[in-house]
């Protein structure tokens, strides 16, 4: 069936493909993050155990809406780890991280992903296509907001 929302099909894929580096991304922090709920140790263990289950149930929603989104342009969401692997910016953990080795390395994987929100963007705009558009920005709101959380959890903070 053809999909005529008022964005050509290049525009269309073009979205999907630059949403679908979003989802591994997001997808990417999701397991990262609950890894580090599951094994941070430590005095500040009850706060950062409740910091990072909040951050990836937020996560765990998000993945859903891009990739809903990337199904809403007519394109196939990537949805196995093979897929995530080659489309991710961001490392898993190496496991045995310090507390604050996870902090650091979660306000790695925010920041990755507002880069890939804002570089999506761009192919939003002259598309047309404000749907997208408006799920990026608010992406982008959540994730610096991370990220400045995590942030103030060091006391060096970069």
């Amino acid at each position: 069936m053809d999909i005529n929302i008022g964005i050509g099909e290049q525009a269309r894929r073009d979205i999907a493909g630059k949403l679908s580096g979003l989802l591994a991304d997001s997808y990417t922090l999701y397991l990262k993050t609950h890894n580090y709920h599951w094994n941070v140790t430590g005095p500040l263990f009850n706060t950062l155990h409740t910091m990072f289950e909040a951050q990836y149930v937020e996560l765990a929603i998000a993945v859903d809406d891009v990739a809903e989104r990337i199904r809403a342009l007519g394109v196939k969401a990537p949805g196995s780890y093979r897929e995530f692997a080659q489309l991710t910016s961001i490392a898993e953990a190496v496991g045995g991280e310090s507390a604050e080795e996870m902090i650091r390395d979660l306000v790695g994987g925010q920041k990755t992903i507002v880069r890939t929100a804002r570089n999506a963007i761009s192919a939003t705009a002259s598309a047309g296509d404000e749907p997208t558009a408006d799920l990026l920005t608010q992406r982008m709101q959540v994730h610096e907001k991370n990220a400045w959380m995590l942030r103030s959890m060091l006391a060096n903070q970069s």
